[in-house]
């Protein structure tokens, strides 16, 4: 019962996406919130094509505010059960560090399988108008050209919640994450109305900021400018996200079955700037 790249590449853009760059003053990277988040992972939905039988496991996020970038680290660990009582248990370390001009990011992924290390994936990428250059480490020394346009993880999340607010309803643009060593992925992103602040008994800190749902699909790249949704999506993850860059509820589609994250426990982190 492997596990395809889709799963831990959603799970660790899930930890990803909350944490933003803008160090050339892009709109909304004030209000983005250092935070440790810890996510309570269960199973939510199995195909009829699926094995599995249950699922469970728990994903640590942080994001520090180094002023000139943001550091952030996503751990999490996953327990899948077929139908024949076999478990498979992954595990993931990975770790950025993003300027906040939203123009480079060093990225670190390493995932292990019942023990063992399965993959490793680290390098160090730039983003230029003409579109960009990955230069990987792991698992090979090699570069991958950036297509125009290419957004890295957090400069996506700012720009998703400016959509949401806007009235924006679909962002599709390639996304650079470092969890592949295959370059960027297409990426469409549909986006839920804004929602005002509400009361919130568990996280009173995120009652009075606003918020809004978007759901986003990752497609292998086309070099024809086609962008995603011509074909169906290797994985799609859903969010709630917060105007401080805070998601308390996820959900993770793979195809064969799909996966919910709660958030359990949450501390903002004093901004040091």
């Amino acid at each position: 019962m492997p596990l395809r790249r889709p799963l831990i590449a959603a799970l660790v853009a899930l930890g990803a996406a909350v944490a933003l760059p803008g160090r050339a003053a892009e709109p909304g990277v004030e209000a983005m919130a250092g935070h440790r988040a810890a996510y309570r992972l269960t199973l939510d939905k199995v195909r009829d094509n699926s094995d599995i039988a249950r699922a469970e496991g728990v994903m640590l996020y942080e994001v520090v505010d180094s002023c000139d970038g943001w550091a952030t680290r996503q751990r999490f660990q996953l327990r899948l059960t077929d139908r024949d009582g076999q478990d498979v248990e992954t595990a993931s370390d990975y770790s950025t560090f993003e300027t906040k001009d939203g123009k480079r990011i060093r990225f670190s992924l390493t995932q292990t399988s019942q023990g063992a290390v399965s993959q490793r994936v680290a390098g160090e990428a730039e983003v230029t108008p003409d579109g960009g250059l990955v230069k990987y480490t792991e698992p090979e020394a090699k570069e991958e050209p950036l297509p125009k346009g290419t957004l890295l993880p957090m400069l996506h999340t700012i720009r998703s919640l400016a959509a949401a607010r806007a009235g924006t309803r679909l962002m599709v643009v390639p996304l650079f994450d470092g969890t592949s060593a295959d370059g960027a992925q297409d990426t469409t992103t549909v986006i839920s109305a804004w929602t005002p602040p509400q009361p919130n008994g568990r996280f009173p800190g995120l009652a009075k900021l606003g918020s809004a749902r978007m759901r986003v699909a990752f497609f292998d790249r086309k070099d024809d400018g086609s962008g995603g949704g011509a074909s169906a999506p290797d994985y799609e993850v859903g969010l709630r996200y917060f105007e401080n860059g805070v998601a308390d509820e996820m959900s993770m589609d793979f195809g064969e079955f799909s996966v919910n994250g709660a958030l359990q426990e949450l501390s903002i982190l004093p901004n040091p700037c």
